[in-house]
């Protein structure tokens, strides 16, 4: 936190519901410090009925200068923005805002954030491989497109809605006609046990596991022993998708890698400044690897 917030702390958050989880505001709190800079992160929660008038209060904040955007609000944010990247446009979601002027921006680091911790958490690259993606809500989303450039020979998508996960598979289709891409809707049955028995990755990139009571989303007992599961739920850092993950053998690793990697991304966005990316981990304390 800064040590002395006043008139001209520039001002960051995060936009999500629920909040009670998020680690955001000491990673970036703690990144802030280490530069010297006054600034300082706070957990907005917002219900999804009062995103826009949150988004119309923020831009009457003169010292406001961007926020990240979190579950259920990374595809609702867009019309409430100005503008959006080119990444942003084709993924169809924001999780980081930018002010520029009176302008606010709307981007995606969420792709490259998932790809970096892949690779630092689990020695894993996309090029050639099978992935699976439970979820197609925004981090679904900014996770079948990330994946998919990357060089991932298939992506298959469950999600409770079939035509949610199918409208996804279309999308992706649209920028990777040289990817094989799927859409299932999320059940126990012959079509998911084939699809997680020859994955390569799987992604849980829903909000089961938030709740320490929630089930894992799929069963990675289906899984071949050589597959690697990625949570992005990072607290509670061990969910029951990972627990399931460990006890098939499984290389596997929670959200928090992507987290700093997505929040690195976002700060340098926001500051200008290239992110203290040790700092930014160390303030999280816990581990990523199951």
């Amino acid at each position: 936190m800064a040590a002395d917030i006043g008139g001209r702390t520039r001002l960051c958050g995060v936009l999500g519901h629920p909040l009670e989880h998020t680690l955001s505001p000491r990673m970036h709190n703690a990144a802030f410090a280490a530069l010297g800079l006054d600034w300082v992160y706070l957990p907005w929660p917002v219900g999804p009925d009062r995103l826009g008038e949150a988004l119309r209060g923020l831009r009457a904040l003169a010292n406001f200068a961007g926020a990240n955007v979190t579950v259920p609000h990374k595809e609702a944010v867009i019309p409430y923005l100005d503008e959006l990247t080119e990444e942003a446009r084709a993924v169809g979601a924001v999780n980081t805002i930018v002010r520029a002027g009176d302008r606010l921006t709307g981007h995606t680091t969420d792709g490259a954030g998932l790809l970096a911790a892949l690779a630092e958490a689990a020695d894993f690259r996309p090029e050639g491989a099978c992935v699976v993606i439970v979820g197609a809500g925004g981090a679904g989303r900014s996770a079948a497109f990330a994946l998919a450039a990357a060089g991932a020979r298939q992506v298959a998508i469950l999600n409770r809605s079939e035509a949610r996960a199918q409208a996804l598979a279309d999308d992706v289709r649209g920028v990777a006609d040289d990817v094989e891409v799927l859409a299932y809707q999320l059940q126990s049955g012959s079509s998911t046990a084939r699809i997680l028995g020859g994955a390569d990755l799987v992604v849980n990139a829903t909000s089961v596991g938030l709740r320490p009571t929630d089930s894992s989303p799929v069963d990675l007992a289906l899984c071949g022993p050589g597959a690697v599961a990625y949570d992005m739920v990072y607290n509670p850092p061990e969910s029951s998708f990972l627990r399931q993950a460990r006890a098939r053998g499984l290389r596997a690793a929670n959200g928090l890698g992507m987290l700093v990697h997505q929040g690195a991304a976002a700060f340098a966005l926001w500051t200008g400044r290239a992110a203290p990316v040790d700092v930014m981990r160390g303030a999280l304390g816990a581990g990523e690897t199951a």
